[in-house]
């Protein structure tokens, strides 16, 4: 194990505290597995399971590893201290976080890793983002009266499944970058779905709240004994999972989109009324982009480019705001939640006319970040009053082509999906950010039965209601926000930031960035900085943490605050000094996360 070095902060303190009761069990189940008190003999046995004790902050020399579940963070760390580098820890991490994070992302989704490759210096994306399968079509999410089926009933259903891409990107990066066997790094996510863990507090309340969802597929048998959802502290197995992992660690990723996976996974999404055949699976392709690349302050930030939105956005507000010297306001005033929350309207706004697939639709990258376009931006926001109108622009007249599509209003009743983001940095070094998700928690909340796969229910992303950019189209990729972002000084990478939280991941990894950078704010203080997130005059969210008097002052000026504070995504990010030579790891305190060194001998 690497050797871990902890900054203590005061909302860590709180959380444990809180906790502390709650968290018992855990304690007494992991110090029982320790001691061989329980019939559990591998992985769990010989790692750290107390989940309220692992490490946000971690400093070390050798490389980094900062994930949202501590247990992949320590599978990330042994494949790292083995000698791989941070492409497998990365490939084996995201198996890791299939078996404990299952709620969250899996090879039942998709997601998007940057890869930083520190010999050739290029900076490379696996786009393994889920494609709707050959027989969706553009009115699929309307009823019968042509009005849109509400969110939470198509999310349940088999039209929101797509085709799967995960496994196919991890591939794919194995095969540009891996040093180590797949079967290697496939294996400890085998062990720890064959042999179980102790569920923690997070997992539980998930399993819980998703109750009525799960109980109507195959991950009742899962999830639940006799009717009820599994409690901390309990362990969860997943034998069913563990035989679809060793399946592809013995014939690889064609089991999955050539075989008896694939056909499995096809005719359960048909029992749910979905159109998936096996011909989709075996016709999916995941795809080598390029980061799209802005500046700020100085660094020059990579970004996701379409069919995510997170890139363009997060860059366009990044300057939008660089005319407004933010810093000069304290980090806790009113005046720097307004000018965010105005600059997220506009932002959105745009996101909501223009963003797409571009290989289906014309998506205007170029005009959205003209510097005369985001001086035109600019000029709407007003510090003393709030924009009650904030419209998408016109970013066409900044480009040499026209829109392929129309504008449309869409049903604002889609709740934010939950997705997770880790990053892993090595002495070789290579970094990686990586955003993998199956949208909602536990996605559509349909299981394989007999292989443990959750299913996405990324389909949702597009629009319900045909025309725009966005509109549901055969084999096109849904719009996204995943947000995985590498930030240079003078050509090297300096720091890692992502997020999970559908649309507010945007936002997250934004604050992020400004608190770093302008604010000037250690790695752990801008990760635990309270966030806002708002897309609309009408859609706010904040977190503990920000004064009542702030929040009263912003809705005295138009905002609409509520009266409650809520958490707001989960960021995880590396930063590196190349000159002294130091990782540093910063884990989120929303879930129970943990960042992990390796220290090489000087």
């Amino acid at each position: 194990m690497g050797v871990i070095n902890s900054s203590h902060k005061l909302k860590k303190e709180e959380r444990k505290i809180k906790k502390l009761l709650k968290n018992f069990t855990v304690v007494l189940v992991a110090t029982f597995l320790v001691v061989g008190l329980l019939p559990v003999k591998g992985f769990a046995a010989n790692y750290n399971t107390d989940y309220d004790n692992y490490n946000l902050v971690a400093t070390a020399n050798g490389g980094m590893v900062s994930t949202s579940h501590g247990l992949a963070t320590q599978i990330g760390v042994n494949v790292l201290e083995e000698g791989g580098n941070a492409i497998d820890a990365a490939i084996a991490i995201q198996f890791a976080l299939n078996v404990v994070e299952p709620m969250m992302s899996g090879i039942g989704g998709g997601g998007f890793m940057m890869v930083y490759d520190g010999k050739t210096k290029d900076t490379t994306i696996i786009n393994s983002r889920e494609r709707a399968p050959a027989g969706a079509t553009p009115d699929m999410f309307l009823d019968e009266n042509g009005e849109p089926i509400p969110f939470a009933e198509r999310v349940q259903q088999g039209t929101s499944v797509g085709v799967p891409g995960t496994l196919q990107g991890l591939d794919l990066a194995h095969n540009l970058w891996g040093s180590k066997s797949m079967q290697e790094l496939i294996n400890p996510a085998i062990t720890l779905a064959q042999d179980g863990f102790p569920v923690d507090d997070y997992l539980a309340s998930q399993i819980a709240n998703s109750k009525d969802k799960l109980l109507r597929t195959a991950a009742k048998d899962v999830f639940f004994q006799n009717g009820n959802p599994l409690q901390e502290g309990e362990l969860l197995v997943q034998k069913d999972l563990a035989k679809t992992l060793t399946l592809i660690g013995e014939k690889g990723a064609d089991v999955f989109y050539y075989g008896e996976i694939g056909e499995a996974l096809a005719k359960t999404v048909q029992e749910f009324g979905g159109s998936m055949t096996s011909e989709d699976l075996a016709n999916y392709n995941a795809t080598i982009d390029e980061p799209i690349w802005g500046k700020y302050q100085g660094y020059d930030i990579a970004s996701m480019p379409p069919p995510s939105s997170g890139g363009v956005f997060l860059l366009q507000m990044l300057g939008i705001l660089d005319s407004f010297d933010l810093s000069q306001y304290d980090i806790s005033s009113w005046e720097k939640y307004h000018l965010l929350a105005e600059t997220m309207h506009l932002a959105y706004a745009d996101r909501a006319a223009y963003a797409g697939d571009p290989e289906f639709v014309k998506v205007p990258v170029s005009g959205l970040l003209n510097e005369d376009y985001l001086a035109e931006r600019s000029k709407l926001i007003d510090l003393n009053k709030v924009n009650e109108n904030p419209v998408a622009g016109d970013p066409w007249k900044y480009e040499n082509s026209t829109a392929n599509y129309e504008v449309t209003d869409q049903p604002d009743d889609k709740e934010p999906g939950q997705t997770t983001h880790f990053t892993v940095a090595d002495k070789y070094g290579n970094v990686v950010s990586y955003t993998t998700t199956i949208e909602q928690v536990f996605g559509s909340g349909i299981m394989v039965p007999g292989y443990g796969l959750m299913l996405n229910n990324e389909l949702t992303d597009f629009d319900a209601i045909p025309g725009g950019a966005n509109e549901v189209q055969p084999n096109k990729r849904p719009l996204s926000s995943m947000t995985p972002t590498i930030v240079f000084d003078e050509d090297k990478p300096v720091l890692t930031v992502g997020s999970p939280g559908g649309p507010t991941i945007i936002t997250s990894v934004l604050q992020t960035i400004i608190n770093y950078i302008e604010y000037d704010m250690s790695l752990e203080d801008a990760v635990l900085e309270p966030r806002i997130y708002t897309n609309n005059i009408n859609s706010y969210r904040y977190e503990e943490g920000i004064s009542a008097d702030v929040i009263k002052k912003l809705n005295e000026m138009g905002h609409s605050f509520g009266d409650a504070p809520t958490s707001i995504g989960n960021v995880q990010s590396i930063s590196i000094d190349h000159e002294k030579g130091i990782f540093k790891g910063v884990a989120d305190d929303n879930r129970n996360g943990s960042a992990i060194g390796i220290e090489l001998d000087k």
